[in-house]
């Protein structure tokens, strides 16, 4: 599955670099870095890039795969003001097509929400039909009665949150294998398509036998490292798995990821455990005591497997680094959406890779600005963590933002969206930073051949520009996923 030996890659630009090259691939990986026209003659192809900027390929550090692969089929209430309104898109739904099956909704933001999203809301709406909207941060879900019967017996509550949430959303696919694994095959070539060659897959669930599975049936357009959540810790262990080792018989695309343990909930769904209170009073939610952290991640460490620990709120980033300074071991922070001043020089300091959401700013600026009022000077600092030595790893936790690293990139760098103000312009990163922390290889000879063809320059594109991102081609150790150029 690699390149003939000798193909050239020539008369590219290089972002940063004043004169083009001719970039020649072999086994998979970059061989030579040659001034344009320099390449050795005879080679088995030669493909001009007539001046196209050639750059590493893309990763997104954060999804939820088989979620993101489903997405595009549910019912999309994120346009939704208010819970009414999310009713009646159900109605036009169950109107549009009836039948049994279950309404799956997603994307809607109840923090900014006049009324209560309530279980007779969505009866009065899909009669006894069952409805699960799951909200656009995953970390709830609105049930209506004859959901509840299905997915929650014995529950009151029509909005679930957290662990009673998690455990409906695992269940809600009415796909079979053979069927997910086509839509999760349509996904990865179309994340292709905007120049990603990898993917940190955090789909809750044991995903060992699901990529190799896929990657069995020939999905090869993605590079995939899996991680392990909690449940399923001591069976990763036993079998010997450890971050960073790749998995026979996969043609080198699957790799063990991180170990992924969830420390508190989410902005809109007031569950991000803060030191401030939120308007209502609360806090948000500790899943696990300081004790329990660091029991669970040391766990982890002692048997090879790096941390990447869930945390947004303040309190939590604060309790999460503790737990890394207590075990002297480096790792991840998912989200890292809220970090106290003091905080934020410990993770360069610890080893601590910021592993953030960009895009997440945009979307939650509204809701940040209502609930965490007076500290959004604090929300998503990404260009102090760049100034203080952290190492950034962008992704999009598809699918609460979508699966297109460009769109991180383009809130790194603009901190806008939609026409709208720079939200705190002062965090805004350098585009070099932003492009450095969506990739994981340059272009250099001996690194791998997962390149991406580009149509501008990313260095020099504002923030709509880099939101559309022309991308030519995309190749995965130097075979093409994605090809506009033969």
């Amino acid at each position: 599955m690699t390149a003939a030996p000798g193909l050239v890659l020539a008369e590219a630009r290089v972002p940063g670099r004043d004169e083009p090259v001719d970039v020649v691939l072999a086994g998979g990986r970059i061989h030579a870095v040659v001034p344009a026209g320099a390449a050795v003659a005879g080679a088995a192809e030669r493909l001009p890039l007539d001046g196209r900027w050639l750059v590493p390929g893309l990763w997104d550090q954060h999804v939820h795969f088989t979620q993101w692969a489903q997405t595009a089929r549910r019912l999309d209430v994120s346009r939704a003001a208010s819970a009414a309104e999310a009713a009646a898109l159900v109605r036009e739904r169950a109107d549009a097509q009836p039948g049994d099956e279950v309404i799956v909704g997603f994307g809607f933001h109840d923090a900014l929400w006049p009324d209560v999203p309530t279980r007779e809301l969505l009866d009065a709406a899909a009669s006894d039909r069952a409805v699960v909207l799951v909200a656009g941060d995953l970390h709830c879900s609105w049930l209506n009665s004859a959901a509840a019967r299905v997915f929650a017996p014995g529950s009151m509550e029509a909005v679930l949150r957290e662990d009673d949430s998690f455990a409906v959303t695992s269940r809600l696919s009415a796909a079979d294998d053979a069927t997910l694994d086509r839509w999760a095959a349509d996904a990865a070539h179309a994340a292709a398509t905007r120049g990603v060659v990898g993917i940190v897959d955090l789909e809750y669930g044991w995903n060992l036998d699901v990529w190799r599975r896929r990657l069995a049936a020939g999905a090869g357009a993605l590079r995939v490292e899996f991680g392990v959540y909690s449940d399923d810790l001591e069976r990763a262990t036993a079998l010997g798995l450890r971050t960073g080792a790749r998995i026979d018989d996969t043609d080198g695309l699957l790799t063990v990821g991180p170990f992924k343990v969830i420390s508190d909930g989410s902005l809109n769904t007031r569950t991000a455990l803060c030191e401030h209170p939120y308007p209502d009073g609360g806090h948000g939610v500790a899943n696990l005591s300081p004790a329990e952290l660091v029991d669970r991640m040391r766990f982890a460490v002692d048997h090879g497997l790096e941390p990447a620990v869930h945390a947004i709120g303040d309190e939590a980033n604060r309790r999460a680094l503790d737990a890394f300074e207590a075990l002297r071991a480096g790792g991840r922070i998912e989200h890292a959406q809220l970090i106290d001043a003091s905080d934020v020089p410990r993770f360069a300091r610890l080893g601590v890779t910021a592993s953030v959401q960009p895009e997440h700013a945009m979307d939650d600026r509204d809701v940040a600005d209502r609930l965490w009022a007076g500290r959004t000077d604090r929300a998503f600092p990404l260009a102090e963590l760049h100034r203080s030595g952290a190492r950034l790893a962008f992704g999009s936790d598809a699918p609460v933002a979508p699966l297109d690293p460009w769109l991180a990139i383009a809130s790194a760098v603009g901190r806008t969206r939609d026409g709208r103000e720079p939200w705190h312009p002062e965090q805004r990163l350098p585009a070099e930073a932003a492009l450095g922390a969506s990739v994981r290889s340059s272009v250099a000879p001996g690194e791998p051949a997962d390149l991406a063809v580009l149509d501008r320059d990313p260095l020099a594109a504002g923030p709509d520009e880099l939101r559309t991102m022309p991308v030519a081609a995309t190749l995965l150790a130097g075979r093409f996923t994605h090809d506009t150029l033969r």
